[in-house]
C-alpha cells in the first residue's frame, strides 16, 4: 500500500478496529429510513479474512448486505479457496487484472464474477498525476472473453482521470483520494467527501459509464 492507506490502517489499529466494527458500521449503514441500498464490497487482505475465519467473515457479509470482496494480495489461482464458501453466502470475489497479466486474461475473465478490477499501474496504491498503460487495449482484451462490467482503479484522483478511465472501462474506483480527505477532515469530512464523490461521479457519468 501507498502512504495514504498505510497511515489510514496505522489510524484504525491505533484506536482499536476490530473487523467486527466494521460489520457494525455496515448494519448502521443499511438501517433506517436513509439505509444505504446500493451495492457494497469490501476490500481487505487474505490474512484478515483467515484469522477471523472465512466461514463466519461470509456469513456476516451475506447477514449485513455485502455483495463482493477484493482481495488484491490473493493469487487467482487461490481465488477457489475463498470462492467456494464466499458463493454459498452470496458473496462475489472480484478478481483482478493487471498490466502484467497478458496472457492470464483469459483465464482470469472466464471465471470472473461481479465486475473485474482493472488495476491501471504498477507499484502501490496512491493519487497519480498521470495513467500511461493502455488501459483501453486491456479492457478491449477483457471483453473478448466476458461481457461482466471493467472498473479501472489505481491512481485515479481526479474527475478528468475518472472521465478518461469511464471511456474506455465501465467505470472508475478511487481510494486513496477519498481517504485522504477523510484524513484531513476527520469527523467533519461529509461535506468535503459529498462534494468531491459528486464531482467524480458526474465525470463517470458524462463518459456515459
Amino acid at each position: 500500500e501507498g502512504p495514504v492507506i498505510q497511515e489510514a490502517s496505522t489510524r484504525a489499529l491505533s484506536t482499536g478496529v476490530k473487523i467486527n466494527d466494521i460489520f457494525d458500521m455496515v448494519r448502521r449503514l443499511r438501517t433506517g429510513d436513509d439505509a444505504v441500498t446500493i451495492p457494497l464490497v469490501f476490500m481487505t487482505y487474505l490474512n484478515p479474512i483467515y484469522v477471523f475465519g472465512r466461514e463466519k467473515f461470509f456469513t456476516l457479509c451475506e447477514e449485513v448486505g455485502i455483495s463482493g470482496v477484493i482481495v488484491p494480495d490473493m493469487p487467482f489461482e487461490e481465488k477457489g479457496e475463498l470462492a467456494s464458501i464466499a458463493n454459498t453466502h452470496g458473496v462475489e470475489v472480484v478478481s483482478l487484472i493487471a498490466p502484467t497479466s497478458e496472457n492470464r486474461i483469459e483465464m482470469i475473465a472466464k471465471e470472473a464474477e461481479g465486475f473485474i478490477y482493472c488495476v491501471s499501474s504498477l507499484g502501490v496504491t496512491g493519487m497519480r498525476s498521470e495513467i500511461k498503460t493502455d488501459i483501453k487495449s486491456i479492457v478491449e482484451t477483457v471483453r473478448k472473453y466476458t461481457d461482466i462490467p471493467v472498473a479501472v482503479g489505481f491512481g485515479i484522483s481526479t474527475p478528468a482521470q475518472a472521465e478518461a478511465m469511464a471511456r474506455v472501462s465501465d467505470g472508475a474506483i478511487v481510494g486513496s483520494a477519498i481517504v485522504k480527505i477523510v484524513a484531513e477532515h476527520g469527523e467533519n469530512a461529509d461535506q468535503a467527501l459529498f462534494d468531491y464523490v459528486q464531482s467524480m461521479k458526474q465525470a463517470v457519468q458524462k463518459a456515459g459509464a
